[in-house]
């Protein structure tokens, strides 16, 4: 029978996991730790992979070497994110990536709705007046959806997503893409417009590109200063992807209204963690504090639909690979970064 080793399995995830293997006929055994140098021998007796964590696997060429030897031909992504693999060491020692692209387009884009919600209508700031039992509305009136202009940074999947409902309100919605899908300018549901014009005209910018080291602090101290100080940040792509000390610097000197981050630089260190005290990251600490900020520990993927594809869309990958056949899924070291975008 065929075996699939699963690292870093959640408590939510063993059903899908469980009706997979018994559907499959293949034998499935879960692990709660992550895959690295330390745990890449229990892969051992195993024809397969399948893995999700935010951390980087390893930092040494001698692991993949090593996955090689033990017969291992894949490593199956349970996300849509493949930072953590090193993709010119696994395309040395032929091991095939594939990764979940597509899981659900919808639960991140619904979770830009909630946020983008709960800032224009100022809700952080008017919970902060409950908690000081103070009752006065003066000063937080809100603004309507049909007035606002969206602008969405990476309109893959997910982007085009959120670019729909935004449209579906009345909204005005501005997109900038390396590949632009021409579809929903004839549809008239956005307009592509350059990275300076979108910041520029926008009322909310929500990113939703694809981390790697292009895009590296991608939206830091120039991007803000380009957009208006009545203007919210949106950030449900990758931590990385933002400058913070500089979106910090933007909110507490009032350059910014607001932000709502569910990904932060050193989220790792942070999520999915309990701390009596603060946090051991300096940076989230302040974002914490400041009254304007919504914060979400990393929760976007986190809805039924989106658990169950990515968990059995991991493992049909896994399978596929291990038995010979091409995936649509597969990862390809020199085209990563046109094939990921998110």
């Amino acid at each position: 029978m065929t075996k699939i080793l699963a690292y870093q399995v959640r408590d939510d995830e063993q059903p899908f996991i469980d009706e997979w293997a018994k559907k499959n006929n293949v034998q499935v055994d879960s692990v709660s730790e992550e895959l690295h140098d330390d745990t890449v021998e229990m892969a051992k007796g195993y024809d397969g992979v399948s893995f999700k964590q935010r951390t980087v696997i390893s930092e040494k060429p001698e692991f993949y070497e090593r996955l090689k030897s033990l017969g291992i031909k894949q490593l199956a992504c349970r996300s849509a994110g493949i930072d953590p693999v090193n993709l010119e060491w696994a395309d040395k020692n032929n091991i095939t990536i594939t990764n979940v692209l597509s899981y659900s387009p919808s639960a991140v884009a619904q979770l830009v709705l909630t946020q983008v919600m709960q800032l224009v209508r100022h809700i952080p700031q008017f919970n902060n007046r409950l908690k000081n039992n103070n009752y006065v509305v003066n000063g937080l009136r809100s603004r309507e959806l049909s007035e606002l202009t969206i602008g969405i940074v990476g309109v893959g999947r997910i982007g085009s997503t959120v670019a729909k409902i935004f449209h579906f309100f009345g909204a005005t919605v501005l997109g900038n893409d390396l590949n632009p899908r021409e579809d929903l300018e004839k549809q008239n549901i956005l307009t592509y417009v350059s990275k300076d014009e979108l910041y520029r005209r926008s009322d909310i910018v929500t990113s939703h590109v694809y981390y790697d080291q292009n895009n590296f602090h991608l939206i830091g101290e120039k991007q803000f200063a380009l957009m208006k100080p009545s203007a919210f940040f949106i950030n449900d792509s990758r931590g990385p992807v933002v400058d913070t000390q500089a979106l910090i610097d933007a909110l507490t000197q009032k350059r910014l209204a607001g932000a709502a981050l569910d990904v932060v630089e050193g989220e790792t260190k942070i999520f999915n963690h309990q701390f009596k005290n603060e946090t051991p990251v300096p940076l989230y600490n302040h974002l914490k504090k400041i009254p304007n900020v919504l914060l979400t520990p990393h929760i976007a993927f986190f809805t039924d639909i989106a658990v169950e594809n990515m968990v059995k869309q991991s493992l049909d990958d896994a399978l596929t690979v291990i038995e010979g056949r091409h995936s649509d899924h597969e990862i390809s070291y020199r085209r990563s970064e046109v094939s990921n975008k998110n």
